[in-house]
């Protein structure tokens, strides 16, 4: 059974809000352009939200290492790696809207799907590198996840150029 992602959306905004979190405006970015949510997309944003809930400890985890100048590398390798998993839960989402043409809604054209792919795998090394970086040099990991966060909340061109586009026809 299909249904709206209305109430999906709902849901997930109360759990990213409680988890005070930068997942948000990813999550509304994907979620504006799914038109239906199957069973599949209800279990992958379960386990997303999981990971959110899990993402204050983690920053926590990391705070209080800086803090007492103890186990940094550590708490840098376990803080990436909650992101990291967000960015595969997002790749995974997304990928199965995509594929199933149906799920998707019309406010969206190929340019557009191209464009979200391309930022959700960009993640997927973007953190990657963070994580190796902060086993290293465990400042160095936080600063690349922090340019992360950042970089997450710009909009993506190929999405927008494509809203653009279909404002100009309906005018």
């Amino acid at each position: 059974m299909e249904r709206g992602p209305a109430r999906v959306v709902a849901f997930s905004d109360g759990v990213i809000a409680i988890a005070i979190t930068q997942v948000w405006a990813n999550h509304h970015i994907m979620f504006d352009h799914i038109r239906s949510a199957d069973r599949v997309v209800l279990f992958l944003n379960t386990m997303l939200l999981m990971d959110v809930a899990l993402l204050p400890f983690a920053a926590s985890v990391l705070a209080e290492a800086f803090r007492d100048g103890h186990g940094q590398r550590t708490a840098v390798v376990f803080h990436g790696p909650a992101f990291a998993l967000l960015a595969v839960l997002f790749n995974v989402i997304w990928r199965h809207v995509r594929r199933d043409r149906r799920l998707l809604s019309t406010t969206i054209d190929a340019a557009g799907v191209a464009a979200i792919s391309r930022r959700f795998r960009l993640a997927l090394v973007w953190l990657a590198t963070a994580i190796l970086l902060g086993a290293l040099l465990p400042v160095l990991g936080v600063a690349v996840i922090a340019a992360f966060i950042i970089y997450f909340w710009l909009p993506i061109s190929g999405e927008i150029a494509a809203a653009k586009r279909r404002r100009g026809h309906r005018t």
